[in-house]
């Protein structure tokens, strides 16, 4: 299908260092500010809320079935539930599996909980990462490795495959998920063009990715649907809105590395509509 020759982006907010992993969760744009070391929640209209601080780089979250925001605290290596006060209880010890910091979360609709770690300091001497599974009873345990700095993760509608971006691999890297929650069938699911960081599942079972200053919607296969581009590098992005049609882009400069504690807020927050609803959307 011919991209879209022009894109009505729009900034929803700015004043962030580097705005990661969003979320939509009742009716709300949630993500952290890895530097600013804070979880916020933001409505279309671009209300803040300011909901926890949480000491860690990285930061990153999602929710239980029904049920509590879980807080990859990476710092303490360790996951965090948000309890109905505000407060935050351990979860789940992650240390046993790295010495090195956890990264992305993605929960399946039973509560599976998958978890990826680079397995290696950033900006260091490379190894492969890998996936762990956190299930419902506690156990936690690897169920992929050899990974090219796994990044984000989504679950496609039907809860049969889990989609990881391999960030130095270049590429969307798919599972099958099995009835016990186990990984296998690894194949590409799709190349691109650079190297791929948060990303989100569609209705159509179609990813959207950034991938440096844009991003972009790809099917199985890597047949590229469309191209958001920014002035800035896109780190996630995330379906939501009202109708689901409305794509969330956490975005800000980027040098190489990232960014010192008190750096100049070049984070944004940009919103652009699209044709496909995300997955669940009625």
């Amino acid at each position: 299908m011919p991209l879209p020759a022009v894109r009505d982006v729009r900034t929803l907010m700015t004043g962030i260092v580097m705005g990661e992993c969003p979320r939509w969760h009742d009716g709300r744009l949630w993500f952290a500010d890895w530097i600013g070391e804070t979880i916020y929640a933001l409505d279309e209209a671009g209300r803040l809320e300011n909901i926890a601080h949480v000491a860690s780089l990285p930061i990153s979250i999602d929710w239980l079935p029904a049920g509590p925001m879980l807080v990859v605290n990476a710092a303490a290596k360790q996951l965090w539930r948000r309890e109905a006060d505000g407060s935050f209880a351990i979860h789940a010890e992650l240390s046993a599996l790295s010495p090195h910091p956890f990264n992305e979360i993605v929960i399946a609709a039973n509560g599976d909980v998958y978890l990826n770690n680079i397995d290696h300091e950033f900006g260091g001497e490379f190894r492969p990462g890998f996936i762990a599974l956190l299930k419902p009873d506690g156990s936690l345990a690897k169920v992929a490795d050899g990974l090219a700095f796994p990044n984000g993760m989504a679950i496609t509608p039907d809860g049969r495959t889990l989609v990881c971006a391999e960030s130095y691999g270049k590429q969307l890297t798919a599972f099958d998920i099995a009835p016990d929650g186990s990984l296998t069938n690894r194949r590409v699911w799709a190349a691109l063009d650079g190297p791929p960081d948060g990303i989100c599942m569609d209705a159509e079972g179609a990813v959207w990715s950034s991938l440096g200053p844009k991003c972009v919607r790809v099917r199985e296969g890597g047949d590229l649907l469309d191209e958001v581009a920014v002035d800035r590098m896109a780190f996630a992005c995330m379906l939501g809105g009202a109708d689901g049609k409305t794509l969330f882009i956490t975005a800000n400069e980027w040098t190489g590395g990232v960014p010192a504690p008190g750096s100049e807020p070049t984070g944004r927050i940009y919103t652009t509509r699209v044709a496909v609803p995300r997955a669940g959307q009625p």
